[in-house]
C-alpha cells in the first residue's frame, strides 16, 4: 500500500446508493484527490451513459467529470472492437447505454431480417421477460456468441437488494450450453483497461468495492490491493463464503483516507 497511487472506486453500494451520497463519500473522495492520488470510478451499471452518471454524481458534490470514469458499456464496446468487430449485436440491457457502445452496431429489437452476431447482456430490468430472454435463447441456438457485461446476481438501492442479470445470465448459458464472455468486472482485462487509462501498475493501485467477489478478489487476482467496504451489498455471511480475502476491510468509503494515510507512514 505503501506505493499506492492510483484508486479505483466503484460507485453503486461504495459512494452512492440509489444515486444519494452515502455518509461522508464526498468529502472521502476530495480529500483522496487533494492528496495526489489519481482516481477513477469503475462502474458495472449499464442503466445510464458515463455522461449521465457524472452529472448526477457532480449535482451531488462528487468532484468527478464523464472521463473519471470507466463503465462496463465502455469496456464492452472497446472489447468488441478488438474481438469480433463490425459484429452485429442483440442488445438485452434495461437502460439507454448506446452513447457508451461507440462503434457497436445494434440490432433492433424489431429487426427480423438481421440475424445478431453476438447477444450483448447489460443489467436487468422490465427488459428481462419471457419473450426477451426466449429471442436470444434463440440467437444462441443459431451460433450468436454470448458477451455480458457482468455477472452480478443483485445490487443494492434504498428499497433493498434488486434482481439482477447475472440470475438470467447462467439460465441462458446452460440452456444454450455456452459460456459468456464477460467484459466488466470480474473480469482481468476490465481491471487492465483502468489501469492503462491511469497509466499505473497494478502493484501501484488499490480497488475499492462493496462486491467481495466482483470487486475486490477479483482486483487482487489482477495483482491490484483490494478494499472491502461493510455498506452497500455488502453481507457478513457473503464475505465468509468468499473464494478468499480481502486485503482490507473497512466500514465505509469514508474511511479510506485513513487507511491510506496509515499504509504510508508504515
Amino acid at each position: 500500500m505503501e506505493s499506492v497511487r492510483a484508486v479505483l472506486i466503484d460507485i453503486d453500494g461504495v459512494l452512492t446508493v440509489s444515486w444519494r451520497p452515502l455518509p461522508g463519500a464526498v468529502e472521502a473522495l476530495r480529500e483522496v484527490r487533494e492528496a495526489g492520488f489519481a482516481v477513477l470510478l469503475v462502474t458495472n451499471t449499464t442503466s445510464r451513459t458515463r455522461a449521465s452518471i457524472a452529472g448526477t454524481l457532480a449535482e451531488a458534490g462528487f468532484p468527478v467529470s464523464a472521463g473519471d470514469i470507466l463503465t462496463a458499456p465502455a469496456a464492452t464496446a472497446a472489447y468488441l472492437a478488438e474481438h469480433c468487430p463490425g459484429a452485429r449485436c442483440a442488445l438485452l440491457n434495461s437502460g439507454d447505454i448506446v452513447e457508451d457502445l461507440d462503434g457497436v452496431t445494434v440490432v433492433e429489437e424489431g429487426d427480423t431480417g438481421t440475424v445478431p452476431d453476438v447477444v450483448l447482456v447489460g443489467g436487468a430490468g422490465p427488459e428481462f421477460g419471457y419473450t426477451a430472454l426466449d429471442r436470444a435463447f434463440g440467437h444462441l441456438q443459431r451460433g450468436a456468441r454470448l458477451v455480458a457485461m457482468h455477472r452480478n446476481l443483485y445490487w443494492r438501492t434504498d428499497e433493498g437488494l434488486r434482481l439482477d442479470s447475472g440470475a438470467f445470465l447462467a439460465g441462458l448459458e446452460r440452456a444454450a450450453r455456452v459460456e459468456a464472455e464477460i467484459t466488466g468486472k470480474p473480469s482481468r482485462a476490465f481491471f487492465a483497461s483502468a489501469l492503462a487509462r491511469l497509466g499505473v501498475g497494478a502493484q501501484e493501485a488499490v480497488m475499492v468495492g462493496d462486491d467481495v467477489e466482483s470487486d475486490v478478489l477479483a482486483a487482487q487476482r489482477a495483482g491490484v490491493t483490494g478494499v472491502l467496504v461493510r455498506t452497500g451489498k455488502f453481507q457478513p455471511e457473503t464475505l465468509r463464503d468468499a473464494d478468499g480475502t480481502p486485503d482490507h476491510v473497512i466500514d465505509s468509503f469514508a474511511d479510506l483516507p485513513a487507511l491510506l494515510r496509515e499504509s504510508a507512514q508504515q
